[in-house]
């Protein structure tokens, strides 16, 4: 199993743009037959600069038309067949909610192909770990009826954890803990409780999941074992495989949870949209970029982003450092889909990236350009710097007021699992970071001329966790969001931990 999983990886090295031609022309012949197929001329089989001059680039409001044709059971729209599964995304202010297609195909020859490979380099990686030797514990989101098509048992949508899980063979779901009648569930608050319940037996030797989430389980199953560390509940783990956040700011805290040296862990790439990328380095924040996942690339320079008719790059144009914003095309129906998030390539040979963000989560209201990537880096500084472990955090803008003098800032409402040691420091730590990362931070703080320093303001505990419940978005993949360029969500949050 191993080895022919790693030949796979190793011709995504060292053949990248042979691997992606060959894909964007099974993409384009599988779906040549679809309605979108024949509107755009798919049996022509496009080159890659064909497809740019053809396609347009589509946001999820431009491709809803069609997407909802196949929420209500329409076959043949955006690919072969009827679609049964969609995914509710999230991370988005939006309070309308995107439901993305997941096609048969998309499941196999992506999330699955992509998941076996992942298991094969950590295998490699790390071959005392023993991942195979125990259970992963998979903490998902939850599942409920496609209710476009009422009539339709069979459709469903939910988070996209729970469609993969829903789905698994058989040999990868014997290897999984908790059942799915318990993973599935969902009422948060009563399947962390029954999952840690369920799990604090068994024999666990890797942890999937969002770190934010995952610390609340590992809390609860060591309190049931009666305050114990994790590594004596569970003496076999050795591998967490995370992804959704940056880890940078979670990381102390999961050394605290899970005392072990032996203790290792890579970072994936897994959106609703495809699995795109994971980390094949130990000690790493770079990942892969999977280039024969079913999924086919496009890279538009930032500056591109908002214009009618954006330039987009193949991967043979794109250099080391300037940030991208994602297109793909995808063999779930997604074409030429700007997914809205940034990456930044730290390699060429092989592709490797750095998630830089979203399209939409970043602040620029004063043209200070910090992107989340930025404000992961600085707030892991600050938290290095004094002792600091942060629960969840999002930022926003403090405008210009009416004075003469008045200048603009950023306001940063954080949730520490511990509190720093000098608050005051953690502010000028962030501060001091943020302006070596970003020179465009940097210039608007000069002599604090168009940026005042950082406004630290310290939520309660919970304020993040309750917003998202009533929201109805607590667990699964669903998150804050890091950056905003308006004070909407950070005024919902203050008014939250006021009350």
């Amino acid at each position: 199993m191993v080895k022919p999983r790693l030949a796979r990886l190793e011709r995504i090295r060292t053949e990248p743009h042979a691997v992606q031609a060959e894909l964007l022309q099974e993409l384009l012949r599988t779906a040549r037959h679809t309605d979108w197929g024949r509107q755009y001329g798919y049996a022509d089989g496009l080159a890659p600069r064909e497809l740019a001059q053809r396609v347009p680039v589509s946001s999820y409001e431009q491709l809803y038309p069609w997407i909802e044709r196949t929420l209500r059971g329409e076959d043949d729209v955006l690919w072969p067949g009827r679609v049964q599964w969609f995914a509710k995304s999230s991370g988005t202010t939006n309070a309308r909610s995107k439901f993305i297609p997941v096609t048969a195909a998309a499941l196999e020859d992506c999330h699955y192909r992509a998941g076996r490979d992942m298991v094969a380099v950590a295998q490699t990686l790390y071959p005392d770990a023993g991942v195979l030797r125990g259970k992963t514990l998979a903490l998902g989101g939850s599942l409920g009826p496609n209710t476009f098509r009422p009539d339709d048992p069979a459709s469903h949508i939910g988070d996209v954890s729970a469609i993969i899980m829903h789905n698994l063979p058989v040999w990868a779901e014997s290897r999984r803990t908790p059942p799915l009648e318990l993973a599935l569930l969902g009422e948060w608050e009563e399947k962390l409780e029954r999952m840690a319940r369920h799990v604090l037996t068994e024999n666990v030797a890797c942890l999937a999941g969002v770190p934010t989430w995952m610390i609340v389980l590992l809390r609860r199953v060591s309190e049931l074992a009666g305050g114990a560390p994790v590594t004596e509940v569970w003496p076999n783990l050795r591998l967490f495989m995370h992804g959704a956040v940056a880890f940078g700011p979670y990381r102390e805290l999961f050394r605290q949870l899970i005392p072990d040296e032996r203790m290792r862990y890579l970072e994936i790439y897994n959106a609703s949209e495809g699995y795109l990328a994971f980390q094949d380095e130990p000690d790493s924040q770079d990942l892969l970029l999977l280039l024969d996942h079913g999924v086919y690339y496009e890279f538009m320079p930032v500056e591109e982003i908002g214009r009618e008719h954006p330039r987009t790059l193949t991967l043979e144009e794109v250099e080391v450092g300037p940030i991208y914003a994602l297109v793909i095309s995808t063999n779930a129906g997604l074409w030429r889909y700007q997914i809205g998030d940034t990456v930044r390539f730290t390699s060429l040979a092989p592709y490797r990236i750095r998630i830089a963000g979203r399209t939409k989560h970043f602040l620029n209201a004063f043209g200070e350009e910090v992107v989340v990537e930025n404000a992961e880096a600085a707030v892991a500084a600050a938290c290095a710097a004094t002792g600091a472990l942060v629960r969840d955090y999002t930022a926003a803008p403090v405008y210009f007021g009416t004075g003469a003098h008045s200048r603009g800032g950023h306001q940063w409402l954080i949730e520490f699992a511990q509190p720093p040691r000098d608050e005051a420091h953690f502010g000028q730590v962030l501060d001091a970071t943020l302006r070596q990362l970003n020179s465009d931070y940097d210039a608007k703080r000069y002599r604090d001329l168009a940026l005042q320093p950082p406004v630290l303001t310290v939520a309660p505990a919970g304020t993040f966790e309750r917003w998202l419940a009533r929201r109805g978005k607590l667990g699964g993949q669903h998150k804050v969001p890091r950056l905003s360029n308006s004070r909407e969500l950070l005024d919902e949050l203050l008014r939250e931990a006021a009350e």
